[in-house]
């Protein structure tokens, strides 16, 4: 890939000049700050934006922090990819220049003023949207002029009607967007807001449902409120257009991401766990389970540890028969925090039901825990493991107890 020299043939060697000063890696979007010195656009952005004011190379002050983009160099460094193609160099895209500030106001205007026609707003709204795709920086300008507020009063303007272009497009700008916790109160206070999004899980189109559950997870993993946090969890349906979402083929990877984060979100709420485990959450969770990237895959942990502790998420994680094999197997597998949510998993479906235990040991659960307990873990990870190693001991084969008897330097506390 362009800027990494990893995937390149070891006789490839980039030009001094082509490399940013600062990552040492080939420029993809080359600019020039104010001392007439070239970097790569992201690290130049990084560098200021941790507070620097100098220029990297020169070390002289920037007295200007306008970056112009050097569209020669940019070539040159295009021709030199293509010509090195073979080499597996690919070509650098053609990068998209920052949001202009001016512009952005003068589009957010066009939302806020009364007299803009339909047809002006959906425009406006469209070109909005491209912009939030291109880049964070531009996420960040829009946020610095509260489009989020603007856009949030024309999401639920007359939304006792059929949603509209410009309801759908506010909907997929929101959705892009990390809500303030005044943004969020907004939406949660009013449950005709929130059944609004409720109901949009259930829309033609598919990503309508994924935008909506996108925010439906920033108001619920937003909101301060444990009042407002349950009412959301409450509503009709939301559980079910959620784990819909969750369920979408692995060709749209957005909704499985959003749909995890807005279940484990939703499952906070103690009292409202019983309804995800009737909406399907456990067949989900253990279908999905394996195809999670690694947060993902924590968050998906971490649901159904939280509904182990109920007992119809207990009984229902116990009747499938995956459940315990794959939490053993991945239970030292992903990181420190997956390990502590599937060793609190184990527990408390060992602790229920002693043909989990059997489960747990038929699926190597005794290997897995006695490294555990050995490894740099979390000491609450190992307190898990401990416990659930005491618990599981009547279920191990006598030659086995013998062994862990005699398990030298082991910190598994005394049975």
């Amino acid at each position: 890939m362009p800027g990494s020299l990893e995937s390149l043939d070891v006789g490839v060697q980039i030009p001094y000049h082509f490399r940013c000063p600062i990552s040492l890696e080939l420029m993809c979007d080359p600019v020039t700050v104010c001392t007439g010195q070239t970097y790569d656009r992201s690290s130049i952005e990084s560098w200021v934006a941790t507070g620097n004011t100098t220029c990297p190379v020169t070390r002289t002050p920037l007295t200007d922090f306008t970056m112009i983009p050097n569209h020669t160099l940019r070539r040159l460094i295009q021709d030199w990819c293509v010509s090195n193609h073979s080499f597996g160099v690919e070509r650098i895209p053609t990068p998209r220049q920052p949001a202009d500030p001016i512009s952005v106001q003068n589009l957010l205007n066009q939302l806020s003023s009364s007299s803009s026609s339909f047809s002006v707003k959906v425009s406006a709204l469209r070109r909005l949207r491209g912009l939030s795709h291109d880049s964070e920086k531009n996420r960040n300008l829009l946020a610095a002029n509260n489009a989020s507020q603007i856009l949030l009063s024309l999401l639920f303007a007359d939304i006792g009607s059929q949603p509209s272009e410009v309801h759908l497009e506010s909907l997929a700008i929101v959705s892009l967007f990390a809500l303030s916790e005044t943004e969020c109160f907004y939406v949660a206070s009013d449950l005709d807001r929130v059944r609004y999004l409720v109901n949009l899980l259930f829309h033609s189109s598919t990503d309508v449902r994924v935008h909506s559950a996108a925010v439906i997870e920033s108001v619920a993993a937003g909101i301060r409120s444990a009042e407002l946090r349950g009412q959301i969890s409450s509503v009709d349906g939301v559980f079910e257009g959620i784990i819909g979402i969750l369920n979408y083929p692995l060709s749209y990877p957005r909704a499985l991401k959003i749909g995890i984060k807005a279940l484990f979100a939703l499952c906070l709420v103690k009292q409202h766990r019983h309804l995800a485990v009737s909406a399907g959450a456990v067949e989900s969770l253990i279908d999905r389970l394996p195809e999670f990237e690694k947060c993902d895959a924590e968050r998906a942990l971490a649901t159904v540890e939280l509904l182990c502790r109920i007992p119809s998420g207990c009984s229902a994680f116990s009747s499938h028969a995956l459940t315990v094999p794959l939490l053993v197997k991945i239970i030292r597998k992903i990181s420190d925090r997956a390990t502590e949510y599937a060793a609190g998993a184990l527990l408390s479906l060992c602790s229920a039901s002693e043909r989990a235990q059997s489960e747990a040991v038929a699926a190597g659960a005794m290997t897995q825990l006695l490294l555990l307990v050995q490894s740099d873990c979390t000491e609450r990870a190992k307190r898990k493991a401990q416990m659930l190693l005491k618990l599981l001991r009547n279920s191990w084969p006598h030659d086995i107890i013998a062994i862990t008897d005699d398990f030298a330097g082991s910190d598994v506390v005394p049975f």
